[in-house]
């Protein structure tokens, strides 16, 4: 699969090439991942407009708890169905790109699974247990688990070439490759299987086992979980019981495709410690997994229109014109009052010290504090480009740790916007920054 990094030097990490990732066709699935709060969201709705525009069938999958994804592509709200986004260039639908997006609703998902694997009665009865309402709610690894069910769900219908996912905003990256799988197994183990022992026996045997085998245990459980919630759940697991062997070969099967040649995973990070010291645990476990690994995007990255003058010359500068500004301006005063005094030529009509105060006060607003003014504008100026150069400089030696530990890995460096991207205009210019792959000075 194409799409891999240019070499651009030794001491330059390579750039990875997005166009040629998104253009070429054995590319199905764009997985976006990352730490919390770096732009993925952002970074899979730019990566989806610019694919579609370049005559790609897209569908962005997000499951970004604001709504951001859909105010920026002009759609009044997403939800668990894939909606066409309007206004996609050249998207005509007939060898054009197109675009659509959805939400996840990890709820909704979850009905899904259980209205299409159980009968009516019994589905009615899933869905209206308490246990199964707080489960598909908000168990902890529900969102991860549902979605990569939605992508498994995507995949199979075949209704697009390419799929762009924004992984959950877990609390670690790593949570999006690990809770499907303990929540499968979970739904599909030991304890879940000993509650279900009772339902499965039935009758009086069933009741002998649950006296006999179980009363130490359900006494334990009915003091930890409360009677009526360990009733729940068993009745939950009791109509579950046909479904639980799906759930860990479903997420099993998910996971063989996020393995599979056509998936490339980029991994998403903030120029800052904390955010690539993530990515670079993410890019190993992703190596030990054996997933395809496209690149990094190092989001909000800065620049520079005057990079040649160093932090350190702008700072003297600064120091210089500030100082050098107090002793002009009374050595400036010093002398015009020398002149008037002495009655030198150049000073006019000055005859006594009211002229001179004019002089004095004209010079003030005109000459001597006016270029004052300027020269602590430009001071200002200076250690403002000082600030932007020394931010610009630790990021850059963020970037080179992680690059050192990690040469493999092809980079696209996104430069900052001046402001938050709300429309389709704002993600096509996101897109031209991954596209380019180097932050644009003065950024």
């Amino acid at each position: 699969m194409s799409g891999g990094g240019e070499t651009m030097g030794l001491d330059t990490p390579q750039r990875l090439a997005v166009d040629a990732l998104l253009d070429d066709p054995g590319t199905r699935i764009i997985v976006c991942c990352g730490a919390g709060g770096v732009g993925k969201t952002t970074t899979a709705a730019a990566l989806g407009v610019r694919a579609a525009e370049r005559g790609r069938k897209v569908v962005v999958l997000t499951i970004d708890p604001a709504r951001r994804l859909a105010q920026s592509m002009g759609i009044d709200s997403l939800d668990n169905t894939p909606r066409r986004v309007p206004g996609i260039e050249g998207g005509d639908g007939a060898g054009g790109g197109e675009l659509h997006a959805m939400m996840l609703d990890m709820k909704r998902t979850f009905d899904e699974i259980v209205e299409s694997h159980a009968d009516g009665e019994r589905a009615r009865a899933i869905l209206a247990n308490p246990f199964y309402q707080s489960l598909s709610a908000g168990f902890a690894g529900t969102q991860e688990y549902m979605a990569m069910e939605k992508l498994g769900q995507l995949r199979a219908r075949d209704d697009w070439d390419l799929i762009v996912v924004d992984t959950p905003p877990s609390r670690s990256a790593l949570d999006f490759l690990d809770a499907p799988k303990r929540l499968g197994s979970f739904l599909d183990g030991k304890f879940i299987r000993v509650l279900m022992a009772p339902a499965k026996v039935g009758g009086r045997a069933g009741m002998a086992f649950l006296n006999v085998g179980m009363s130490m245990m359900t006494g334990t459980l009915s003091k930890l979980m409360g009677a009526s919630l360990l009733k729940d759940v068993q009745t939950f697991v009791a109509a579950m019981d046909t479904m639980f062997g799906g759930f860990r070969t479903r997420a099993d099967a998910t996971f063989r495709l996020l393995q599979a040649p056509g998936t490339a995973f980029l991994v998403v990070a903030a120029p800052e410690p904390d955010a690539l010291r993530e990515a670079a645990y993410f890019v190993e476990r992703l190596a030990a997994e054996r997933m395809p690994l496209a690149g990094l995007v190092l989001n909000r990255v800065h620049g520079s229109d005057a990079e040649q003058l160093s932090a350190e010359r702008a700072l003297a500068a600064a120091e210089n014109l500030e100082e050098g500004g107090i002793v002009d301006q009374e050595s400036g005063k010093a002398g015009l009052r020398d002149a008037a005094d002495h009655g030198s030529p150049g000073v006019g009509d000055v005859h006594d010290q009211r002229d001179v105060n004019d002089v004095n006060d004209t010079n003030d607003v005109d000459g001597v504090d006016g270029v004052n003014d300027v020269d602590q504008i430009t001071a200002g100026l200076l250690r403002l480009h000082a600030e932007r150069m020394q931010v610009i400089a630790r990021e850059q030696r963020t970037r080179d740790r992680f690059t050192s530990l990690h040469p493999e890995v092809a980079v696209a460096e996104v430069a900052a916007l001046p402001g938050d991207v709300h429309d389709l205009a704002g993600l096509r210019a996101i897109g031209e920054r991954l596209a380019a792959g180097v932050p644009a000075a003065g950024a």
